[in-house]
C-alpha cells in the first residue's frame, strides 16, 4: 500500500490485532469482528468467506475462519476469546461487502468474550495506522 495511511480508513472507535482484525465493543463483553481496510485491499476481490457456526468457542489471536479472494486465501484471526453469538451470514451470498463496507455490512462474526481484559492487547486506531505506515516503508 501506497501513501498515507488516511485516518477515516481506521475508525477511532475500535481495537486492532496484528492479523489485521477490528473489535468493536458492543456491551455485555460482547464485540464485532471484521478485517480492516488494509487486508480487504491486499486481498483484492473477496469471492468466499468461511465463518464458524454460533456456538463455537474461538480463542485469542487463533484462526476462526477462512477468506478467499483472487489474490489468495488466508485465515482470520480472533482478536478476543469467546463465543460466537452471531455470524453474518449475507457474507455467504455476498462475499464482496467485506471490500465494500468491510467496517458494517462486511463484519463477520460477534463474540461474547471469555476474558474482557484481551481488549488491552489490541491497539488503537492511531497504533494500527503507525504499523501501516512501518509497513508500508519496508
Amino acid at each position: 500500500m501506497s501513501g498515507q495511511v488516511k485516518e477515516e480508513m481506521y475508525p477511532q472507535e475500535l481495537k486492532y490485532n496484528a492479523e489485521h482484525t477490528w473489535l468493536r465493543l458492543e456491551g455485555n463483553n460482547r464485540g464485532r469482528v471484521g478485517i480492516t481496510h488494509y487486508a480487504q485491499v491486499q486481498l483484492k476481490d473477496v469471492v468466499f468467506v468461511e465463518l464458524p457456526d454460533v456456538g463455537t468457542e474461538v480463542g485469542y489471536m487463533e484462526p476462526f475462519g477462512v477468506i478467499e479472494s483472487v489474490k489468495a486465501t488466508s485465515d482470520l484471526y480472533s482478536p478476543v476469546s469467546g463465543e460466537v453469538t452471531e455470524v453474518n451470514r449475507a457474507l455467504e451470498d455476498e462475499p464482496g461487502l467485506v471490500n465494500q463496507d468491510p467496517y458494517g455490512k462486511g463484519w463477520m462474526v460477534v463474540v461474547r468474550m471469555t476474558n474482557p481484559d484481551e481488549v488491552d492487547l489490541l491497539v488503537s486506531a492511531a497504533e494500527y495506522r503507525a504499523s501501516l505506515a512501518g509497513e508500508a516503508a519496508e
